[in-house]
C-alpha cells in the first residue's frame, strides 16, 4: 500500500528535484562524477521505495543537499572572484532553460492522463497543482490542502511529488539575490576582503535558525512543516556551506574511506530505518543530510586538496563505485526519472483500482518511467540546456555545435512555450467552470422538498421524481455547514475556543454542539431547528478532535499525533461546564480500526461522567458512517463522476454500522443523556446508497452533505422534541 504521508492527505513522496547532470561541481569548480552517481544512487531509491515499499527513502534530502552544493558552490564561486558578473538575469534565465521544458513536457502529459484516467471531480486539484507546479509553489500548495480538513481526505495527486522541485527552486532565487546582492553591495568596500568570512557566518547563522525552525514547526504540526520552504532551507544551506568549505578538508585516505563507507551505508539503509514519514524534516532529517555531506568532503578533488595530489588524486573505493559509468548515466536522467515514476505510478493504481504495485506491476511501471526519462533527457532537457552553452564550445567542435543545435532548439523551445501556455490556459478555465458550478450551488438551500426529498425517501417513504442529484458530484465538496464558512470552527493548529451563534440567537433555551466537523455537520438542521422551535446553537468545535480523555489522541482517519486535541478538549470542557447551556450536542461513537461496523470508545466515557458530575444534560448523535474501501477513504462523488451509480457507489450497511447503536446502554449509566441515532435516515435496511431522495449524502468520504442534513432536519427535530421535550 502507499505510504500513508502526509498525515490527513494523500501519500506524500521524497523524489526531490535533482539537480540536472551539467552541474556536478563544487566552489572548486571541478568535475565531481561520484557525485553524479551519488545523484543516481538517490533516485534510484526514491523510485523503488516508491513504488514497491510505500516510505520514505530519503533521497529527497540527499537531493536537496546535492542542490545546495552545486548551485550554492558556483554563486559562492562567481561571488568571491571579482571579475565575475552579478547579474542575476542570466542565471534565472539559464535555471528556466533547464528545469522548465522536462516539466511542461511531463506536466502536459499528466494533464491528458487525469482527463483519461480520473473522474472530472480530480481536475480541479489537478488544475490547482499544475498552476502551482508551473508557479514554483506546489509545496505551499500541498502544505495548505494538507492543514484543510476540508480537502484532507483528498485522494494522492500525480503531481504531489513537485513539492520538493518548488522548494528548491525558491530556494535557488533567494540564494541568487542574498549572494549576489552581498557581494554587489561590498565589493570595492574595506568588508569586501572578508565577503568570504561573512557569507560563512551568515550561511551558517541562516542553517542553525532553519534547523531550530524545522524541529519547533515539526512538533507543532508535523504535515505542514514537511513542505515548508523555511523548515527546509537548512539541507540545501548545508550543502551550499560544504561547497564553501570542501577545499579546506585535509583528511588522511583512511579517514576519507571509513566516512563514505559509513555515509553510503546511511544513504541506503535510511529508508528502512527511519520513518521519514514522520520524522522529516525534524532532527532525522540528519542522517541522510548529514551523510551526503560527508558523502562530499571525503572526495574533495586533487587540485584543490595537496593530500590527494601526493597520492595520485585517488578517492575513496565507495566514490570511484559512485563515478563508474551505470551510475554516473542514471544520475544523468535523475531529474527527468524523478518527474515521470510517480504520475506513471499513480496513474496506473487509479487505472487498476489496486492500492499497491506488485512486483511485476512495479516493474513496469519503472521501465516506462525509465525509457520516458531518457527520452526527456535526450531530447527536451539535454537540447536546450546545452544551447546555452553551444557558443562556447562552437569553436572546439568539428561541426559547430550552436549551429547544429540553434534551428532544432529554437522550434523545440516554441513547442514547449506553447505546451506551458496551454496548460496554464486549460487549468485557469477550468477553475473558472468549477467557480461558475459552486455560484451554481448556492441555490442548494432553496431546492424544493417535492423535488428533492433526500432523507424524508427513507423516514416518510416520500415520492422521488426522476431529476438530477444534487449538490452535483462538481458542488458536493462545497456543500458546507455555514459555521465553516463562518469559521467558526478550529483548524489543527489553532488552539482557541471559536465560539458562534446560530438559530434564534436571542433565546434563553441553548444548545451546545461540542466536538469535531462530525458534530458540526449538523449545524445545518440545527440551525432550522434553533430558528423554528426557538432555542439558540452555540459552538465549541475543533477539526478532528472529538470530545475524548484520551492524552495522546490521533487524528481521525490519518494516525498522526494530535496533542493540540487533548488541550482543547480540556478547555473546551472548562467552558461548556461554565456556560451551563441546557443541552450539549456531540457525537458519542467511532468506527471501528479496520473493522466493519463503529464502537463507543471507552476514552468518551470520562467526557461523560464530567458531564454528569456538572449537570449538564447531554444528545449523544451516533456518528455518520465512515466510507472506506480496501482499507482506503471511499468518496462517493468520485464514483458517481467516473460512470456509477447511487447503488454501485455505496456500500452494505453492515461494513460501516453494527446492527445496534453500541452507545445505546450509556443512558443507564448516564440518565442525562439522550440518545439519538439517525442511521435510517442514512441507510436502507441493508444498504447505504450514495444517494437518496435526489440529494447526495455525502461532500466526501465521511462527511453529510449540508443539503442532505438539511432534509433531515424534520426527523431530527422529532428525535430532539421527544428527548427535550421542548416542543410536542
Amino acid at each position: 500500500m502507499l505510504t500513508s504521508a502526509p498525515p490527513r492527505t494523500a501519500p506524500r513522496t521524497d523524489s526531490g528535484c535533482p539537480a540536472p547532470a551539467s552541474t556536478g561541481t563544487g566552489t572548486s569548480g571541478f568535475y565531481r562524477n561520484d557525485l553524479d552517481g551519488l545523484r543516481g544512487i538517490a533516485i534510484a531509491l526514491v523510485a523503488v521505495f516508491h513504488v514497491w515499499f510505500g516510505r520514505v527513502s530519503g533521497g529527497v534530502d540527499v537531493f536537496l543537499a546535492l542542490s545546495g552544493f552545486f548551485f550554492g558552490g558556483r554563486l559562492l564561486r562567481a561571488a568571491l572572484t571579482s571579475t565575475a558578473s552579478l547579474a542575476p538575469v542570466p542565471e534565472v534565465r539559464r535555471l528556466i532553460r533547464r528545469l522548465f521544458p522536462a516539466l511542461v513536457v511531463v506536466l502536459t502529459a499528466c494533464a491528458g492522463l487525469t482527463i483519461l484516467v480520473q473522474p472530472e471531480t480530480r481536475w480541479e486539484t489537478f488544475a490547482d497543482q499544475s498552476l502551482a507546479s508551473l508557479g514554483y509553489y506546489q509545496n505551499w500548495e500541498l502544505s495548505s490542502t494538507a492543514s484543510n480538513y476540508l480537502r484532507a481526505g483528498e485522494a494522492v495527486s500525480p503531481l504531489q511529488h513537485i513539492w520538493s522541485m518548488s522548494v528548491q527552486g525558491q530556494f535557488y532565487i533567494a540564494f541568487l539575490l542574498l549572494v549576489f546582492g552581498m557581494a554587489f553591495l561590498l565589493r570595492g568596500l574595506l568588508l569586501g576582503r572578508h565577503l568570504r568570512v561573512l557569507l560563512i557566518v551568515l550561511l551558517s547563522a541562516l542553517t542553525t535558525a532553519s534547523f531550530v525552525y524545522a524541529i519547533v514547526a515539526h512538533q507543532a504540526d508535523q504535515t505542514t512543516a514537511y513542505y515548508n520552504s523555511f523548515a527546509r532551507a537548512w539541507e540545501l544551506l548545508l550543502g551550499a556551506l560544504a561547497g564553501a568549505l570542501v577545499h579546506h578538508v585535509r583528511w588522511p585516505m583512511w579517514l576519507r574511506t571509513v566516512v563514505s563507507v559509513v555515509a553510503l551505508a546511511a544513504i541506503l539503509s535510511c529508508g528502512a530505518f527511519i520513518d521519514g514519514v514522520a520524522e522529516f524534516p525534524g532532527p532525522w532529517a540528519l542522517v541522510p543530510v548529514g551523510a551526503t555531506i560527508l558523502l562530499i568532503l571525503s572526495a574533495a578533488n586533487r587540485a584543490a586538496d595537496p593530500h590527494l595530489a601526493r597520492t595520485n588524486g585517488r578517492m575513496p573505493l565507495p566514490n570511484r563505485l559512485l563515478a563508474t559509468k551505470p551510475f554516473v548515466s542514471l544520475g544523468a536522467m535523475a531529474y527527468s526519472l524523478y518527474l515521470w515514476h510517480w504520475p506513471l505510478l499513480i496513474f496506473w493504481l487509479a487505472y487498476s483500482g489496486h492500492t499497491q504495485a506488485n512486483l511485476a506491476e512495479g516493474a513496469g511501471v519503472l521501465l516506462v518511467s525509465g525509457v520516458l526519462a531518457w527520452l526527456t533527457t535526450r531530447y527536451i532537457e539535454d537540447p536546450l540546456r546545452l544551447r546555452a552553452t553551444s557558443s562556447a564550445k562552437k569553436a572546439k567542435a568539428t561541426v559547430p555545435l550552436g549551429t547544429r543545435l540553434r534551428r532544432p532548439t529554437i522550434v523545440l523551445g516554441l513547442v514547449v512555450t506553447l505546451l506551458g501556455g496551454a496548460l496554464t490556459a486549460a487549468s485557469v478555465t477550468w477553475r473558472e467552470h468549477i467557480a461558475v458550478q459552486r455560484a451554481n450551488g448556492e441555490e442548494l438551500t432553496g431546492l424544493s422538498p417535492r423535488d428533492y426529498p433526500g432523507a424524508r425517501a427513507l423516514i416518510d417513504h416520500a415520492k422521488v421524481p426522476k431529476l438530477p442529484m444534487r449538490p452535483t458530484v462538481l458542488e458536493a465538496k462545497d456543500d458546507l455547514p455555514q459555521s465553516t464558512t463562518d469559521n467558526c470552527i478550529s483548524d489543527f493548529a489553532d488552539p482557541s475556543l471559536r465560539e458562534c451563534a446560530f438559530g434564534s440567537k436571542t433565546a434563553t433555551r441553548t444548545i451546545a454542539v461540542a466536538g469535531g466537523s462530525h458534530a458540526e455537520h449538523w449545524i445545518t438542521a440545527l440551525d432550522l431547528l434553533g430558528r423554528l422551535y426557538g432555542f439558540k446553537v452555540v459552538t465549541y468545535l475543533k477539526m478532528g478532535c472529538p470530545l475524548s480523555a484520551e492524552r495522546a489522541p490521533r487524528i481521525p482517519g490519518s494516525g498522526e499525533l494530535y496533542p493540540q486535541c487533548f488541550d482543547w478538549v480540556q478547555a473546551a470542557m472548562r467552558e461548556i461546564v461554565s456556560d451551563r447551556p441546557d443541552f450539549v450536542f456531540t457525537t458519542v461513537t467511532r468506527p471501528r480500526d479496520a473493522q466493519p461496523g463503529d464502537v463507543m470508545p471507552d476514552v468518551y466515557l470520562p467526557i461523560w461522567q464530567a458531564f454528569a458530575e456538572s449537570g449538564v444534560k447531554v444528545l449523544g448523535m451516533r456518528d455518520t458512517p465512515w466510507l472506506v474501501r480496501n482499507g482506503e477513504p471511499f468518496f462517493p462523488s468520485d464514483c458517481l463522476a467516473d460512470g456509477g451509480d447511487a447503488t454501485t457507489c455505496g456500500m452494505p450497511r453492515a461494513l460501516v454500522l453494527d446492527n445496534v447503536n453500541p452507545a445505546a446502554d450509556l443512558t443507564k449509566r448516564f440518565p442525562m443523556m439522550g440518545m439519538i441515532d439517525m442511521s435510517n435516515a442514512l441507510c436502507r435496511d441493508d444498504y447505504c446508497r450514495a444517494a437518496e431522495g435526489n440529494i447526495l449524502i455525502y461532500r466526501d468520504s465521511h462527511h453529510l452533505s449540508a443539503t442532505y442534513v438539511r432534509s433531515m432536519a424534520p426527523e431530527l427535530g422529532r428525535r430532539i422534541g421527544a428527548l427535550t421535550g421542548w416542543w410536542p
